[in-house]
């Protein structure tokens, strides 16, 4: 008998792909049920579900697809050999180039990217990591097709002949073909020849790029890197002269690098439950309610744990342990992905394809920081009634870098780019106490602390206590020492790494209360702030530079 699919999964992977091809927050539940064909009530559901699960937040009617999302994608990138040290070699390598650097998969018969460092220009790169392009558009795709069966070029003829190519593939310029694209089985010839391929304006008029192969142990194409410049930069022929050594040098490197960093434990949801472990609960349904699908929970728990999957793949067993479920659950599951083309079987055991990167990873691999800041600095300044913060070190000053304030008739007005000085903020004491010790001296020494008001801690000594208590204690406060009246708690923020990287504050008005009172009220508030930042920052830059300012 054949296997059963699992219909939630299959609605909830849908609406996943719904949402991320829409613009975002341009989708509303009604236009989710139009665009999947599915009924209202089940888009609820799907939606209640997904929002449990930490991958959509609705906002007012919109919907919004969250950075945890970025977790399913990251399955895939994890269980592909893709490494933390690689996206850092491929970053490392465009700034020694100074041009644009990616790699790519092959993905059916088109090209997808997994790893972008672009150069911040003018003209600039706008793939971003998950979007897929036609092989004959660009560079990589002539070192994959080199390994395509008949099969395999006759889906790709059909695919192409079925309509614009854009339709097809979402990332791609609108608008027709540039003219002259040469035919893809002569350009494979060539990169078989030379062993490189070249892409002289084939995606659009000024875009040039030159990619080389990396290869696995057995010889097979693993990645293409590629080198993205523009005409008004360097001749198509100027750049391969120009990067091609390189380019090739790095090949060789990245072809010896393993994924040996295994990805970081899922965070807890909101209810404390590692994520997929609640599928397994018998009693989440009945404490969850009836809009929740646990099936689609299941489902999406499976695809998390195919992240484990290096080298060949992980046999049921092992999946169904990684999620606490039943083997036939799981196999059902596994069964429904295979379906959709988000996971393949060799028959013992299972991998996921890097079409899982088609749900959302695209869409949120390009945010800030300040974006995945925001929305709970947003639920902060709505808890505390209060306007909340997030700056980063700039030189010796903070600089605010996102923004969620109140209406009040006192309230304070602070915009984002605005810069103070660190010493005399909670955020600042909060940035400088996560330096090293003498990088901090090396700031407080180059711009030595000065009285802005009478309350201005200015005593070098006086100051390195400050800086010291905030370390320890994790968390700063100044009470009306940038200006009179101001008073200000905040908390860090951290990396995978453990290090500060920005911070985040309350800032309100002194009043009458003393300091303690106002920091015991709003410290809960901002450490579960600064946890929920951190829990999605994390994700984000597994394999991601996420930009801080």
């Amino acid at each position: 008998m054949p296997e059963e699919s699992v219909r939630p999964l299959e609605r909830g992977l849908a609406v996943l792909r719904a949402l991320a091809a829409a613009e975002p927050g341009q989708l509303r539940a009604g236009d989710l049920a139009r665009a999947t064909g599915l009924a209202r009530s089940t888009v609820d559901r799907v939606v209640t579900t997904l929002a449990r699960l930490g991958y959509v937040r609705p906002r007012g009617q919109e919907l919004h697809l969250t950075p945890r999302l970025m977790e399913l994608g990251n399955a895939y990138l994890a269980a592909s050999g893709l490494t933390g040290e690689v996206a850092a070699r491929t970053a490392r390598l465009a700034d020694e180039l100074d041009e644009s650097v990616s790699l790519a998969v092959p993905d059916g018969d088109g090209v997808r990217f997994v790893t972008q460092a672009a150069r911040r220009r003018a003209m600039s790169v706008a793939f971003r990591i998950g979007d897929l392009l036609p092989p004959d558009r660009c560079a990589p795709g002539a070192l994959f097709a080199d390994a395509w069966d008949e099969e395999r070029w006759a889906a790709w003829r059909a695919r192409a002949a079925a309509g614009p190519a854009h339709e097809a593939y979402p990332a791609l310029p609108p608008g027709p073909a540039p003219a002259g694209v040469p035919e893809l089985a002569d350009r494979v010839a060539r990169a078989r020849r030379s062993g490189w391929a070249l892409d002289d304006q084939l995606i659009e008029p000024g875009l040039i790029a030159v990619a080389v192969p990396v290869r696995d142990a057995a010889g097979r194409v693993r990645y293409a890197l590629s080198a993205v410049s523009h005409t008004s930069r360097h001749t198509a022929q100027g750049l391969a002269a120009a990067v091609l050594p390189r380019l090739r040098e790095e090949a060789e490197r990245l072809a010896g690098l393993s994924g040996t960093d295994a990805p970081p434990d899922a965070p807890p949801d909101a209810g404390g439950r590692a994520p997929g472990r609640e599928a397994a609960d018998p009693v989440a349904k009945e404490e969850l309610g009836p809009g929740f699908l646990q099936s689609l929970a299941r489902g999406l728990a499976v695809l998390r744990a195919l992240g484990g999957a290096r080298g060949e793949g992980l046999p049921l067993t092992a999946l169904a342990e990684a999620t606490g479920l039943p083997r036939a659950t799981a196999r059902r599951c596994l069964h429904t992905l295979e379906q959709a083309g988000y996971a393949a079987h060799d028959g013992r055991l299972f991998r996921p394809l890097p079409r899982i990167l088609e749900l959302g990873h695209a869409a949120l691999s390009g945010l800030t920081f300040a974006e995945l800041a925001e929305p709970h600095l947003r639920e902060l300044a709505d808890r505390v009634r209060q306007s909340a913060s997030a700056t980063v070190l700039d030189g010796t000053d903070i600089r605010y870098v996102a923004r969620a304030a109140t209406v009040r008739v006192m309230s304070v007005h602070i915009t984002v780019g605005t810069r103070f000085p660190a010493y005399a903020t909670a955020m600042g004491r909060v940035l400088l106490a996560g330096l090293p010790g003498d990088e901090r001296e090396r700031l407080l020494t180059a711009a030595p602390p000065r009285a802005l008001t009478p309350r201005t801690v200015t005593d070098p000594g006086e100051l390195a206590r400050v800086l010291d208590r905030a370390a320890a204690e994790g968390h700063a406060t100044a009470d009306q020492e940038l200006e009179d009246g101001l008073r200000s708690v905040a908390v860090p923020v951290r990396d995978a790494a453990g290090r500060v990287v920005a911070a985040v504050n309350i800032a309100q008005h002194a009043g009458t209360d003393p300091l303690s009172r106002t920091r015991d009220a709003l410290l809960p508030a901002l450490r579960a702030t600064a946890a929920a930042i951190e829990t999605d920052l994390h994700i984000a830059a597994r394999f991601n530079t996420v930009r801080m300012s």
